[in-house]
């Protein structure tokens, strides 16, 4: 099958140039032809034209001549009818030449006959002078031979051929000029002639050397005898030169044969005429007749694909770049891209199907492959915190990732519009633009910078950039990477913790100040007590010493406060009075409200349910929402009003601080109770306090909501749940905190007279206070300052209660109550006394303590009325829980 495709093409490549040819012969005949035809009329004409214009203006000229000359314009008529005769008869010669040209131009279709032949030769003969450009112009060769290989004729294609004039060509045999090409040149000879002799001609083509040369040549060859009287007495040989043509032929075949692309020829019922070896190694078969069994249906994987392509084939003059998939002998699919062409008759009727497959199947490998890291590093790159920039020399931006919008606030498209450290902050652009154009000359491989970037919204970020530079294949670097993370919560974070750090140290600044508050006060409350209560005072005396008790009494409330807030005991949720919190709170602030002229609004609500609740948690949250409006006002005026409401709706509370200040923009409500989020300048708040005290009231079931009110001013509401089928505890307001009036104690002197107490406190006056405040109630009350007076006491007499502070002090080193209280009720042995605590910090209401007879705990500062009735409580045998009393 391949040999017929071969010969095919062969034939067709031969074919084409021989028409050619003997097109160009013809038209140029006829060329020559129609120029004599033309020049001969126009000969005729002017001679005619000439003889009748002589004889018009010379006849009267002529008549008067002698000799009769009148006679003369009748002999140039007969002169120009005689060369009109001369030249009919070329043209017939000439026609009669045409004629048998046109029957050698057809020898394919019928060889010509001796007897053309012969007259062919015969005109040439005779007008050999005349027609000899004529045969000259023949591309073909042209030779005359004798039987014995003599050369009787020859054109001047077969002399330029040789290089040879026409003189040194004739009457030589043609083996002086020619040889065989192949070396079997007598046995062709040999087996042709007889066949040649006996059909009178021969057609093929035939391989020569010119002798002397190397070069081969191909003649496509027709030979024809040349008969007279019947017998061959020469031979007519017309040869066209194919050696280009045989040349491009072998070329083709071997570009066919060499092609890393597969090859096809395939008919429209599916059949394989022809591949070349690449498309048989394509599909995995061991050889070209193996594939050719194969029908086209076989090898696609799709026939519904194969018909499409089929039909575009069909419809398109040629499809490019069509991709279609194709099976192998084993089994396996190759994705192919077809170029494909459909070859048609002279009917337009589809005949064949040729075309060229390039397998793609492993750069469709590599371009999924490539696709996944692509998606990978895509999707890597969004899910990376950071934000990645990247620039090119110019400073442009070639690459933004998503995170921008998160960062900044833009779209990415709007990004890559703007000018690299267009938004920078004006004092950190220099450095910025100084660090790039190092990473642009190459003065540095890595760096980081922290700058200040203005979000979309107008606030300023801190961005830490890390730079790195960007090369291309050959090193030369192309551009700067920036990778940039987002630190305003860090550093927010930061400044926070440095404030906790100081508002811790302050509380434990203040809860020392509160311990050493408390024992002064506790002796201003006790004498004051003591000096009321004495018989024989004046009434005006008692009004300055009523006025001294209230005063220590209030100073006492707000070192408790401070104690409580700067020292938060772990939470602890009980039921709690809302009206008492919203008091205490006011309490602490209002020193800083009243320096402001900022009036507070709050009505106690009676009758409002309890909540279940830590009081500290929820005192820090009323605090803050005060202290913002507090802060709020004195951004707008000197004055201001806070109103604070309590209120009750369904089975909720709900908490309203409402202020008269800036107000909160309508933008920022969104973002009010995020962490590190403020509206205060910088270094006026940290963020934190909004979404703290948000934290706290949902741990607490609740939630708040902030509003904008149309006449200026901002309003923050609390719900807390009601406390579920329960009243709140009498929580003791501050001013009434750990106070039992003297009147409140019963006359039980009889049973604490005679009972015996001794005091073991570093503080003076609170020995003395007890000492004297104890004995007029008749105690026996021995005092020690350290622990080796106590057990000195405790070796002489026995003791009914034991008081003990809980922070001593001795020779400059502090001294745990605890350790001293255990040393002192070992040593009594038997005997131990009850023992009672004395402490100016706050103390857990626990249960089950380490010691026994440890059961009751005595807050600072006291007076001695409280001192009488707790001591009641413990000589009456009350149960051992641990109360603050």
């Amino acid at each position: 099958m391949l040999d017929e495709s071969q010969n095919a093409r062969r034939t067709a490549a031969t074919s084409s140039p021989g028409t050619n040819t003997r097109s160009v012969i013809s038209s140029r005949f006829e060329r020559f032809e129609k120029r004599q035809s033309e020049l001969w009329w126009l000969t005729r004409g002017v001679l005619f034209l000439l003889a009748l214009a002589y004889a018009w203006t010379s006849w009267d000229s002529v008549r008067s001549l002698a000799h009769g000359f009148e006679k003369l314009p009748v002999f140039l008529v007969l002169l120009i009818i005689l060369f009109g005769v001369y030249t009919w008869k070329k043209t017939q010669e000439l026609s009669e030449m045409r004629g048998l040209m046109r029957g050698l131009e057809q020898r394919n279709e019928a060889p010509p006959s001796e007897k053309q032949l012969g007259q062919l030769f015969e005109i040439i003969s005779r007008s050999q002078q005349g027609y000899r450009d004529l045969i000259d112009s023949f591309d073909d060769v042209l030779l005359a031979l004798t039987l014995e290989g003599q050369i009787r004729a020859v054109n001047r294609s077969f002399s330029d051929l040789l290089g040879t004039s026409f003189q040194q060509i004739v009457g030589k045999p043609i083996t002086d000029f020619l040889q065989e090409g192949s070396g079997d040149g007598a046995e062709l000879l040999r087996r042709a002639m007889p066949r040649f002799m006996e059909r009178h001609q021969w057609s093929g083509v035939v391989q020569v050397r010119l002798k002397g040369q190397g070069t081969l040549f191909y003649f496509d060859c027709v030979a024809h005898a040349m008969m007279r009287d019947g017998e061959i007495h020469g031979i007519t040989v017309l040869g066209r030169d194919v050696t280009a043509l045989r040349k491009n032929e072998a070329r083709f075949t071997e570009l066919f044969e060499s092609l890393q692309e597969g090859i096809y020829i395939t008919t429209p019922d599916g059949a394989i005429v022809d591949v070349n070896p690449a498309l048989v190694r394509m599909l995995g078969y061991d050889s070209k007749e193996e594939l050719l069994k194969r029908r086209v249906a076989e090898i696609f994987v799709d026939q519904a694909e194969r018909r499409i392509v089929q039909a575009e084939v069909e419809r398109e003059a040629m499809i490019q770049g069509r991709e279609i998939t194709l099976i192998c002998k084993d089994g396996t699919s190759i994705v192919c891209l077809n170029t494909a062409a459909a070859v048609r008759d002279n009917a337009g009727r589809v005949v064949r199907y040729q075309g060229a497959l390039m397998d793609i199947t492993e750069r469709r490998e590599m371009e999924r492959r490539l696709h996944q890291q692509q998606e990978f590093a895509r999707r890597l790159v969004d899910s990376f915190p950071d934000l990645i920039l990247v620039l090119d020399t110019t400073g442009h931006y070639t690459f933004i990732s998503p995170r921008y919008r998160e960062v900044l606030g833009y779209e990415v498209e709007d990004a890559q519009q703007m000018e690299f450290g267009g938004r920078a902050h004006p004092e950190d652009l220099p450095a910025l633009l100084s660090l790039y154009k190092n990473f642009i000359t190459g003065k540095q491989t890595f760096a980081s910078l922290e700058i200040r970037v203005r979000h979309k919204l107008g606030e300023w970020r801190r961005i830490r950039f890390n730079f790195s530079p960007l090369s291309d294949e050959k090193g030369n670097i192309e551009g700067v990477v920036l990778s940039g993370r987002d630190v305003t919560d860090l550093k927010r974070l930061e400044e926070q913790l440095i404030q906790a750090e100081k508002l811790a140290a302050m509380g434990q600044m203040l809860a020392g100040v509160a311990h050493e508050l408390n024992n002064p006060l506790t002796a201003i409350l006790g004498v004051t007590e003591l000096l009321r209560d004495r018989q024989g005072v004046d009434d005006s005396t008692k009004r300055q010493l009523e006025l001294t008790h209230r005063q220590a009494r209030r100073a006492a409330r707000i070192v408790q406060n401070l104690l409580e807030f700067s020292r938060p005991a772990s939470p602890q949720k009980r039921p709690l009075d809302l009206n008492n919190l919203l008091d205490r709170t006011l309490q602490l602030q209002e020193h800083s409200l009243r320096r402001n002229n900022i009036e507070v609004d709050f009505h106690p609500q009676a009758d409002l349910p309890g909540i279940i609740g830590d009081a500290n948690q929820l005192i820090q949250v009323f605090l803050n929402l005060v202290t913002n409006a507090e802060q709020a006002i004195r951004e707008v005026r000197d004055t201001g009003r806070i109103q604070i409401r309590a209120n009750r709706i369904g089975k909720q509370l709900t908490i309203t601080v409402q202020d008269d200040g800036v107000g909160i923009r309508s933008e920022a409500l969104p973002r009010i109770f995020d962490p590190f989020y403020t509206t205060k300048r910088p270094g006026g708040g940290t963020g934190l306090g909004l979404s703290i005290c948000m934290s706290i009231i949902r741990e607490h079931g609740g939630n708040i909501e902030a509003e904008t009110l149309p006449a200026g001013g901002s309003a923050f509401t609390i719900y807390l749940p009601v406390a579920p089928n329960q009243h709140p505890d009498a929580f003791p307001a501050p001013s009434e905190a750990g106070i039992i009036s003297s009147e409140a104690v019963r006359p039980e002197t009889d049973l604490l007279t005679g009972r015996a107490v001794l005091v073991l406190d570093d503080e003076e006056s609170l020995r003395m206070l007890l000492q004297e405040g104890l004995s007029a109630r008749g105690l026996r009350v021995d005092c020690a300052a350290t622990t080796d007076e106590a057990l000195a006491h405790l070796g002489r007499a026995g003791y009914d209660v034991f008081l003990c502070d809980l922070h001593l002090s001795s020779g400059g080193f502090m001294v745990d109550g605890r350790e001293a209280a255990s040393r002192i009720l070992e040593a009594a042995g038997a005997q131990r006394p009850a023992l009672i605590y004395m402490t100016g910090d706050l103390v857990e209401i626990t249960q089950g303590t380490d010691f026994p007879g440890e059961p009751f705990c005595l807050q600072k500062p006291f007076r001695i009325s409280e001192v009488l009735a707790l001591l009641r409580t413990v000589l009456s045998d009350a149960p051992a829980e641990t109360r603050r009393a």
